[in-house]
């Protein structure tokens, strides 16, 4: 019999007499065909959820590992630090506010925790005190990500096409560190840091800024590059292993996701992909998360309202699905809403519940609920003849326990 490799990952077109190949909760991965392995790629299982502890709010909004390295996450209105027994204690509270993701970051004394509202909080990493960010002279006005880039914090402000800086290891504020994005009309969306350089995302287009060195505002505009793209989601924008991911718009249309390094955007979603998103009711909910395991790093993007979630495998450029049944096995979007390294595991936090899980590849349910795992063949044809096939042989490992 001819072997069939599945070496693609998630195809299903517009049409599926053109392809229909869904890889649900299953990644790819190649095997080394100089050492005489048979098959040219392996599917194995995406990791299962093991539960380390509930948070009594819901659902998790953000998780961070700190460099005092402790574990922080938020979750409903509460601020958590975690230790490595897994053992919550509430810090404090930020303003309710509807459970969109936050952002943080720290600077190796203060973790900032910002949420789109024009409030910002802090905690001291030397004592967990918690407190309000105060800012005297007017110039902060909110932000909904935070940042850090060569001691100092970096904000974007809602609404406008403004970033703002703090004082240098600091969580005090000048009235003359802002700055606008400059090359293009739109407003700004988010900012990440990547490389060591700001990338400024606006509506249509985007900038990257680096540490300059001026007296007025310690960043500036990197001569000569420009980005023709901006983002549509700016929960989506997420950074790995020096390069930025994100859900993208342009003037002249949306729903292409990228990957941002080297000063320029590379398209790494497919046709496929594509045409799914146009079937959403909205990618504006879009959330963007990246964690590593097992050597591969992932970028996953879910979509609340579609109630759905791709993977992107950054290591073999393949996707797949991530799905969650619930009792009556029906599909909906992975439970992981954000996720971060923390005490040797990969910490995730849930969408729904206050649950922290550990992503785990020994662990083959969804804290207890089965996992579907699905792969589809490509078409097999014969120049439009008949075909035949008296058997069926498939290589699988069934089982792992005794």
């Amino acid at each position: 019999m001819t072997r069939v490799n599945l070496t693609g990952g998630a195809y299903s077109a517009r049409s599926v007499i053109a392809a229909a190949q869904r890889q649900v909760n299953l990644y790819s991965e190649p095997l080394p065909q100089d050492l005489g392995e048979a098959a040219a790629v392996a599917c194995y299982p995406t990791p299962g959820t093991r539960l380390l502890v509930t948070l009594p709010q819901g659902p998790v909004r953000g998780v961070h590992t700190a460099t005092n390295g402790t574990l922080y996450a938020v979750a409903g209105s509460g601020v958590y630090a975690i230790s490595s027994s897994w053992t919550a204690t509430l810090l404090g509270s930020i303003t309710a506010w509807p459970a969109t993701p936050v952002s943080m970051a720290d600077n190796g004394l203060q973790l900032v925790i910002v949420d789109g509202s024009p409030n910002a909080w802090q905690v001291t990493l030397a004592t967990n005190a918690f407190a309000e960010v105060i800012d005297s002279t007017g110039i902060f006005v909110g932000a909904d990500r935070v940042d850090y880039l060569d001691t100092f914090f970096v904000f974007n402000s809602p609404g406008t096409p403004q970033i703002v800086s703090s004082l240098s290891l600091s969580l005090t504020f000048d009235p003359l560190y802002f700055a606008n994005k400059e090359s293009f009309s739109d407003l700004l969306v988010t900012i990440i840091v990547a490389k060591r350089e700001i990338w400024l995302i606006g509506s249509e287009t985007t900038e990257i800024w680096y540490n300059a060195g001026s007296a007025d505002f310690p960043f500036g505009s990197m001569p000569g590059v420009f980005i023709d793209r901006g983002c549509c989601a700016k929960y989506s924008v997420a950074s790995a292993d020096n390069a930025v991911y994100w859900l993208s718009q342009d003037r002249y249309g949306q729903g292409i996701v990228l990957q941002g390094a080297g000063y320029q955007a590379t398209r790494i979603s497919t046709y496929a992909i594509e045409t799914e998103l146009t079937t959403y009711p909205t990618l504006a909910d879009a959330v963007g998360y990246t964690y590593q395991l097992a050597g591969h790093v992932y970028y996953v993007l879910s979509f609340p309202t579609a109630d759905k979630s791709w993977a992107y495998d950054v290591t073999t450029k393949l996707w797949h699905e991530l799905v969650w049944l619930d009792s009556n096995g029906t599909e909906h979007r992975h439970r992981a809403n954000c996720a971060c390294r923390a005490y040797d595991a990969v910490v995730c936090g849930d969408c729904q519940s206050g649950n922290l899980y550990a992503l785990d590849p020994a662990v083959f349910t969804d804290n207890g609920m089965p996992i579907k795992r699905l792969r589809m063949f490509p078409h097999m044809l014969a120049d439009g003849k008949r075909v035949f096939y008296r058997q069926f042989i498939a290589d699988l490992e069934a089982g792992n326990g005794p």
